[in-house]
């Protein structure tokens, strides 16, 4: 029997990062994981390149587009605006009322609502992703730092020189 699928709320930043790296792919082929994206998020990838790949994601069913409806979510989705942008808000209401995790590189005041209300556990990074990508056998190492050099040079940094580094670590990375 397969463990249950766990549903992930992702950000802008890391869609972008991945589409940057050129591995959105990896969202359709983690086993055991399901992304949905906020219509909040889907507004907010403009570029031609990024939006034709999300585009595509979307046609395949890969990653799938969802909307604030319950009363809980807009509730929780207008106390967070009013510390937070639009994406960010509706994803961690998203992730807050339906219990998902979430997927997002922010920092500061994004990170501490996120721990305070979904746990620190529910948080997934981009180095995180990478890491249950090398260990789900999707990614090597050199790929992955050669992606991280990519994202490096669109001013994502990371805290190690190499996933190698960290491989053996926590998979938030």
């Amino acid at each position: 029997m397969s463990a249950p699928t766990r549903v992930v709320v992702a950000d802008a930043n890391i869609l972008i990062n991945l589409c940057h790296a050129a591995v959105l792919h990896l969202l359709e082929r983690l086993p055991g994981y399901e992304f949905i994206v906020s219509s909040e998020v889907d507004a907010e990838i403009t570029y031609p390149d990024q939006r034709r790949q999300l585009e595509e994601m979307f046609g395949r069913g890969a990653v799938k587009r969802e909307s604030l409806a319950s009363m809980s979510e807009l509730t929780v989705y207008a106390e967070l605006r009013t510390v937070m942008g639009s994406g960010e808000a509706s994803c961690l209401a998203l992730a807050q009322a339906r219990h998902l995790l979430i997927a997002s590189d922010e920092r500061g005041v994004f990170l501490r609502e996120a721990t305070a209300r979904i746990g620190d556990k529910k948080v997934l990074t981009t180095p995180g992703l990478f890491v249950l990508a090398i260990r789900s056998g999707l990614l090597t190492i050199a790929t992955a730092d050669a992606a991280k050099r990519t994202l490096e040079r669109h001013r994502f940094k990371m805290r190690f020189a190499s996933f190698a580094d960290v491989i053996g670590g926590t998979s938030k990375s």
